[in-house]
């Protein structure tokens, strides 16, 4: 499966290995990891939530997308849920395209459109406290650590 939420620490090499194509000349990966600082605030640790069966949904569809608008292309994305420390990583895309242009602008898609429309939320524990952050490009708060309805859509 190239699209997955997983509760367990990714293999990067694993999510690499599903874009692997002869016809590619180039794999581009990012690799999304915890940071200590944001907005000035010392991090502890993040704590990653997901209506699952809709974000592998809407993984499969950023995939299908980038095939679509990039001729021979082939991603494979895996997001991380659960209690994540400093440098753990919470994501890794993998875009294998025939040129390697196309493989940048494709993975770079893909992380954009996770931000967008892909069912994540987290939660961020500081030194001095801790909030549930709302959507992804932190737009709709969720202040009860769950989206209400309506903040979801199919």
């Amino acid at each position: 499966m190239n699209y997955a939420i997983s509760k367990e620490p990714i293999d990067i090499q694993e999510v690499i290995n599903k874009v692997i194509q002869r016809e590619a000349g180039a794999i581009t990966t990012f690799i999304g990891t915890v940071r200590e600082l944001t907005n000035g605030k010392k991090t502890l640790f993040l704590i990653y939530e997901a209506y699952e069966a809709m974000a592998v949904k809407k993984l499969e569809q950023i995939g299908t997308e980038i095939e679509q608008r990039w001729e021979g292309s082939k991603a494979a994305i895996t997001h991380r849920v659960g209690k994540l420390d400093i440098t753990d990583v919470a994501v890794v895309i993998a875009v294998s395209t025939p040129h390697r242009a196309d493989a940048y602008e494709a993975n770079r898609y893909a992380i954009e459109r996770i931000k967008e429309i892909v069912p994540i939320w987290k939660k961020e524990h500081w030194e001095d406290g801790e909030e549930w952050m709302g959507n992804q490009l932190e737009t709709v708060a969720y202040p009860n650590g769950r989206p209400e309805e309506g903040d979801l859509h199919e």
